[in-house]
């Protein structure tokens, strides 16, 4: 099961990277296919901004919603553990405290 949500993962993530590298920014950036001229395009260029910035709003929510999916998944049925405890079962069972030297 995570293997199937860690693909859905994935594939989420390279489409939200796609769509947002094909949108045009306010300086023109890297938007593909908006150019001007007369030909009459597939979408008009607002059609067009529309489309990808809720695209890339339904990536978003799905990318989220898989990443907070793996998180689950990767902490259920696991025993909680602190880092204290781990800290202390690893410490030295010597408990004679520091030596302070005597100046002699």
């Amino acid at each position: 099961m995570e293997t199937l949500v860690l693909t859905i993962h994935i594939l989420i993530a390279l489409g939200l990277v796609i769509t947002v590298l094909l949108q045009r920014s306010e300086g023109g950036g890297l938007g593909i296919g908006g150019g001007g001229g007369g030909g009459g395009g597939f979408m008009t260029a607002r059609g067009t901004a529309n489309l990808l910035t809720r695209m890339t709003t339904i990536l978003a929510v799905g990318f989220f919603t898989t990443t907070v999916t793996l998180a689950i998944m990767a902490g259920a049925g696991k025993e909680p553990v602190s880092i204290v405890d781990d800290v202390i079962k690893e410490a030295p069972a010597n408990t004679s405290g520091p030596v302070v030297p005597t100046g002699q």
